[in-house]
This record gives structure tokens, C-alpha cells and sequence, in this order.
């Protein structure tokens, strides 16, 4: 009796390897106003990778998310952004300079490309339209 197909074992590993080159694991992203360094250079060109779970357990552990929960997102951001321009590292301080518009567009992206993002509901007005009619 075999227990163990060597052949088998094969094509599963190949099947793992074609599925994992089809996953995207990081996706780029264009700033709408950009980060502005110390010397002047705006960085508005990057790339996020998608989240484990993880990189949303470890920033709740944070002294300063216990003291302001949404700071996590600060925390997540710079867990999950890989490059920003040309930034040698995309640290929390990096995000926190972050124009307001960049911050809000950076928390919608990260939900998009998670599966994160709400299904709209119905509205429940009881408007009609004409077609309704």
C-alpha cells in the first residue's frame, strides 16, 4: 500500500507555486498631493502590499494606540506601505506628515485592495423613480 505519491507530490507543489505567482501581493499607488521630506522632495509614487493579520495585532500592543485608538492606523500604514518615492523607509513618522487627503485616500486604498470595503446598502427612503412606475 502507498501511502505517499511522489508524482502526486509534485504536481501539488507546482499548483502552489502557479496559484501563489497569480495572487498579487502588492499594488501600486499614486498619491493625489504627495509627501513632502525635509528637503523639499515630494514623494506621491507607491506601493502597499496586502495585510496580514499580523500587521493589524501587533500595532494594538502600542502604548500610544492604547492612548488614541486611531493611531493604528498610523501603525498599519507604515507596516503595509513598502515604498513611497524614493524614501528609504515609510516609518510612522513618514504618515504622520501625510496631507489629510493622502491619509483618507491611503485608508480607502488599503481597504479596496484587502476586501475590506462595505457594500452599499439600499436606500430605504421609499423614493420612486420613474421606473419604479
Amino acid at each position: 500500500m502507498v501511502l505517499f505519491c511522489y508524482g502526486c507530490y509534485g504536481r501539488i507543489i507546482i499548483g502552489v507555486l502557479h496559484l501563489l505567482a497569480m495572487l498579487q501581493l502588492e499594488y501600486e499607488f499614486t498619491l493625489p498631493k504627495g509627501y513632502l521630506d525635509a528637503d523639499g522632495n515630494l514623494h506621491r509614487e507607491g506601493m502597499m502590499r496586502l495585510s496580514r493579520a499580523i500587521d493589524e495585532i501587533v500595532p494594538m500592543r502600542d502604548p500610544r494606540v492604547k492612548a488614541n485608538p486611531a493611531y493604528a492606523t498610523v501603525l498599519i500604514l507604515a507596516r503595509v506601505i513598502t515604498r513611497l518615492g524614493a524614501l528609504e523607509e515609510v516609518s510612522p513618522a513618514v504618515i504622520e506628515e501625510l496631507f489629510a487627503v493622502d491619509l483618507s485616500f491611503l485608508q480607502k486604498f488599503y481597504r479596496q485592495i484587502n476586501g475590506l470595503l462595505e457594500e452599499e446598502t439600499p436606500t430605504t427612503t421609499g423614493d420612486r423613480t420613474p421606473e419604479d412606475e
